[in-house]
């Protein structure tokens, strides 16, 4: 926990100052799991403004404190899903749907700038988020949540309601359809008849 259950008492009463005491302990927290989940880095505040909307006027819900990260975390997640829904649903095409490492590379491979290492590990990150990309926004969020949250299977399964059982199985499938899609890209890449 970030922050004591005692603050959290006070915030589900209504204390305002305890509430802005839980925002400033988790902002960090909550706008790097949006930026993760929706890998638009120019949207990521305003999914958290949505987030903390929905923690201010739902507060009073809450059961008992100490399930109040895998329930922040869930806020998260169904707020990433609602943005992402509502992006479907307007396709754009705009200059800045570039990540700011797309431009960054882009500008700096042509001033020469970066060195061969920082390019390597550019394309890594650029290859891992394509990847994530061509599964489900289920299996990207848990994959992310997982391995770049860190969080436990007791979390995720506070965070999912499931079994720690039923975790490991949708974990296991999530990564055979990330190895899949990376099988599938290297096979289109691999020259013919070699």
């Amino acid at each position: 926990m970030l922050i004591e259950f005692a603050i959290i008492e006070k915030a589900r009463s209504g204390d305002d100052q305890a509430f802005n005491q839980v925002v400033q302990a988790y902002r960090k927290r909550i706008l790097g799991t949006i930026a993760r989940l929706i890998g638009k880095p120019e949207d990521v505040e305003d999914v958290g403004q949505e987030v903390f909307l929905r923690l201010y006027f739902s507060l009073e819900q809450l059961r008992a404190p100490e399930v109040f990260e895998p329930w922040l975390y869930r806020l998260t997640v169904n707020a990433a899903y609602d943005f992402l829904r509502r992006q479907k649903r307007r396709p754009e095409s705009r200059m800045s749907d570039l990540s700011e490492q797309q431009v960054m590379l882009a500008d700096a491979s042509a001033g020469g700038k970066l060195r061969s290492e920082e390019v390597r590990r550019t394309q890594l990150r650029e290859m891992v988020q394509s990847l994530l990309e061509e599964v489900s926004e289920e299996d990207r969020i848990l994959l992310l949540m997982k391995e770049v949250e860190g969080l436990s299977l007791k979390e995720l399964e506070r965070v999912y309601k499931v079994s720690e059982n039923v975790l490991k199985v949708r974990l296991f499938r999530a990564r055979q359809r990330v190895l899949k899609a990376f099988a599938s890209r290297q096979e289109l890449e691999s020259p013919q008849g070699v």
